[in-house]
């Protein structure tokens, strides 16, 4: 179960971090209703996390829970993509970086519902139905804001320009991905990138913007990778946990 559990664990790290990044938004959002879709899409995410990283803890057979694995492990421990834990920047950003991820996880979700894995199927076949929703509604506000004011075009594609370098490694398998591949419980991700490249070449050219003309980064293995903007998320998200362990209440 080794390699389940690594699944798992990618995809349960990738959903907590990106959760906790749009939690941030959560009384801050330009109007009322961004701010409380903002905070439901947050509240999707780490209730996704809480059933990957339980399945994670069980298939590793550790002994460790979810919340172990949330909020005791050290930042060189997480395996999220990176993307996930970008900083938000502004409404733009946010956005961008949320549809560039819903469009590779809904693709991921979808394959991952015909796994030789039971309890993988089972979960990808749960979150299915939300993250469908969120890559329907984040393309919708990136096109209608790639094709709106001056303004908004401008800040969308300073949004794709910045976050375009980091997309790469959701396509860059490894040796773990190659043998999950192999073994039916999951796809491999260079396989993702022609579906994902077609929807998102449709979605850039309705909303007016311009692919970067780079290729994406090549940023090689997924263990124990990331930035330092990670480290200062631990800080927050683990506080309690870490100043006060085992606390119940």
């Amino acid at each position: 179960m080794a390699g389940a559990a690594d699944l798992a664990l990618r995809i349960g790290d990738s959903t907590l971090i990106l959760g906790h990044r749009v939690s941030e938004w959560c009384g801050h959002a330009p109007i009322l209703e961004e701010d409380i879709a903002l905070a439901n899409i947050a509240l999707d995410l780490i209730g996704q996390a809480q059933m990957w990283l339980a399945f994670a803890g069980e298939a590793e057979g550790r002994g460790r829970s979810a919340d172990d694995l949330a909020f005791l492990r050290d930042a060189g421990g997480f395996r999220n993509l990176l993307i996930c834990e970008r900083p938000n920047g502004d409404f733009g950003q946010t956005l961008m970086r949320q549809c560039l991820f819903d469009g590779w996880h809904l693709a991921m979700l979808r394959h991952l519902i015909g796994s030789t894995e039971p309890r993988v199927a089972e979960i990808a076949a749960k979150a299915e139905r939300e993250v469908s929703y969120h890559f329907e509604r984040s393309s919708d506000l990136v096109i209608r804001l790639g094709d709106g004011t001056e303004e908004s075009h401008a800040r969308m594609q300073a949004a794709l320009d910045v976050l375009w370098p980091w997309v790469g490694e959701m396509f860059a398998g490894d040796k773990t991905d190659a043998a999950l591949a192999s073994a039916g419980i999951a796809p491999a991700p260079e396989d993702l990138r022609p579906e994902w490249e077609a929807t998102m070449g449709d979605i850039l050219a309705e909303s007016t913007l311009t692919r970067p003309g780079s290729d994406f980064a090549q940023l090689g293995g997924k263990q124990g990778r990331h930035t330092e903007h990670l480290g200062h998320l631990l800080a927050e998200m683990q506080f309690l946990q870490r100043a006060y362990p085992g606390a119940t209440w």
